[in-house]
């Protein structure tokens, strides 16, 4: 019998895909603002990693779900919501040239990750795991991203909350910021998790980090007197 946390990535797809929406119509009512764009975007990978997910519960180990599952989950799970904050905490001209490198890493890694051989005899019926990947090295991408991912989407969202945290009024602004952070460190735990064969972690985590960065997204842009 397939474990109860298996079938988490699909609430956490639901979930994710909601938020996404919602980001994108905030976008579309303030089109230069481009952290809510990457916002929009990350959540829409997020949500398209543990679709994949959730399909490899539902019908079963298949190569295109692996290989779209780690180019989405590992490679795309935090690096959109990073440059969200890149675009909301730097320069244009600085977003501008780190989008270029950024992207330019991902195609590499997603390029080396379609085209490595995969071990079979390593898949399980219903649980994703990146050992299946002949090329072993391809998966040192993904701690590279996921540094990234943790330097600006948490590292931003700490920097935020220090700076709220002393006025009375934005007080609600440090708590939402603290649980952006939070939240986004949990994939990240999950991740490594993964990485030593625990892919159940991974899919607690991934739930949990998008609820509490959902939460604290409302306490950022809600009313004080809504905060509660």
């Amino acid at each position: 019998m397939q474990e109860v946390a298996h079938y988490l990535p699909i609430v956490t797809t639901v979930v994710a895909t909601a938020f996404a929406v919602h980001l994108f119509l905030r976008f579309r009512e303030r089109p230069t603002a481009m952290h809510y764009f990457w916002w929009a975007l990350g959540m829409a990978t997020y949500g398209m990693g543990t679709l994949t997910e959730s399909l490899t519960t539902l019908l079963g180990w298949h190569p295109v779900l692996f290989r779209a599952w780690y180019i989405t989950g590992a490679l795309l799970g935090g690096a959109p919501l990073a440059q969200g904050s890149v675009y909301l905490h730097l320069s244009r001209r600085v977003a501008h040239r780190m989008t270029a490198g950024l992207i330019a890493v991902i195609a590499i890694a997603s390029l080396c990750v379609l085209l490595s051989p995969l071990d079979i005899g390593k898949a399980e019926a219903h649980r994703l795991s990146g050992s299946v990947l002949a090329w072993q090295w391809v998966r040192y991408f993904s701690p590279f991203v996921n540094l990234y991912a943790v330097v600006f989407l948490v590292g931003g969202a700490i920097v935020s909350a220090l700076s709220y945290r002393r006025q009375r009024e934005t007080y609600r602004r440090f708590v939402g910021n603290v649980l952006i952070a939070v939240g986004a460190l949990l994939p990240g735990i999950g991740g490594t998790a993964t990485r030593l064969g625990y892919v159940e972690v991974l899919y607690v985590t991934e739930l949990i980090g998008v609820v509490l960065i959902w939460f604290g997204y409302r306490f950022n842009v809600l009313p004080a007197r809504s905060a509660v």
